[in-house]
């Protein structure tokens, strides 16, 4: 017990210097490049429900390949949407559950300057300080019609089934943090076709 406490602690420590990235992919997908004709889903199974995320290699090639490792590698599995602000967005990916957590490195897949977030759209967090198109592991799906934003986030793809689990989970918002009740990502697997 003791060993696990020390263990998470220097999880959360890591993960709190590291942020969304903190570090450089280069070098670390190239052993995990995708097959450009193949069309990568993630499927999230989650306690409200699940819903599917077709990756978009095309708009986030680097965050596409980064988060098909991370799945095969069961890094999302246990983790919770740790923001939900209801009418905007759910946002998830970060074993810390904290909001400053990630994978310890970074990826950047620029969006193009008419980049616009709808509902439906997938796309990764970070910190206003860092480069536009910069990403970890923390995503957020779009639950508002458009949100407005701008082009910073990195568009990794869209929810292409399962959007009523996505506006179940929006439902459970009460402002801009956790949800009503704990919303686990019990499993999340990769689908090839």
């Amino acid at each position: 017990m003791r060993l696990r406490m020390l263990l998470l602690l220097l999880v959360v420590a890591l993960s709190g210097l590291a942020g969304c990235g903190g570090g450089d992919e280069k070098g670390a997908a190239s052993a995990d490049e995708l097959d450009p004709d193949t069309t990568y889903r993630l499927v999230l199974e989650t306690t409200e429900g699940s819903f599917t995320i077709e990756l978009d290699q095309k708009l986030a090639p680097n965050t596409a390949r980064s988060l098909v490792r991370l799945t095969r590698n069961g890094f999302f599995n246990g983790t919770k949407f740790h923001r939900v602000v209801p009418g905007f967005v759910i946002q998830g990916g970060d074993p810390t559950g904290t909001g400053s957590g990630g994978p310890g490195y970074s990826t950047v897949d620029v969006p193009p300057s008419d980049a616009a977030y709808t509902e439906g759209v997938v796309a990764m967090a970070k910190t206003q300080t860092e480069a536009p198109g910069t990403a970890g592991s923390q995503f957020f799906v779009v639950t508002g019609k458009d949100i407005g934003l701008p082009p910073e986030y990195a568009i990794v793809g869209r929810v292409s089934d399962g959007m009523a689990t996505v506006k179940a989970i929006d439902a459970l918002g009460v402002g801009d943090g956790p949800p009503s009740k704990p919303v686990v990502i019990k499993k999340v697997t990769v689908q090839e076709s």
